[in-house]
């Protein structure tokens, strides 16, 4: 496996835990449907724009919920709301952040971000 696509599995071990990157690392070596795409997302994800300086992951993790909020990739939003919380965020950080995404995605997304988030707190007990 490359240095780069070998970091990217580093990083995002660090901000969505091991099992995930144990599972991304299994789908590059058995060279699936979906082992290339895997490997640019650890390669310039992971690899490459997390690890940047000029903003801190928590900051990085409050940009991405915004993005995947106004896309309404409510599947994604889910798994980046616990990075978000890995990397320090509060729930009422996200929150603020949800609705912060109202004025500039619209209610329905905001919303359908909030009952997301909501999923994900009862999952982990919080």
């Amino acid at each position: 496996m490359k240095e780069l696509t070998e970091k990217g599995l580093e990083t995002f071990a660090e901000i969505r835990g091991r099992d995930c990157s144990d599972q991304m690392r299994a789908e590059i070596n058995e060279g699936g449907f979906n082992a290339d795409l895997s490997v640019l997302s650890a390669d310039f994800v992971f690899g490459s724009v997390w690890i940047r300086g000029g903003l801190e992951r928590k900051q990085r993790s409050l940009v991405t919920m915004g993005i995947l909020i106004a896309n309404r990739a409510t599947k994604e939003f889910k798994n980046h709301v616990k990075v978000g919380l890995n990397n320090g965020l509060t729930v009422a950080e996200i929150k603020e952040a949800i609705i912060q995404s109202a004025a500039y995605a619209g209610f329905p997304a905001a919303r359908t971000a909030g009952d997301a988030a909501i999923e994900v707190f009862k999952e982990l007990g919080i």
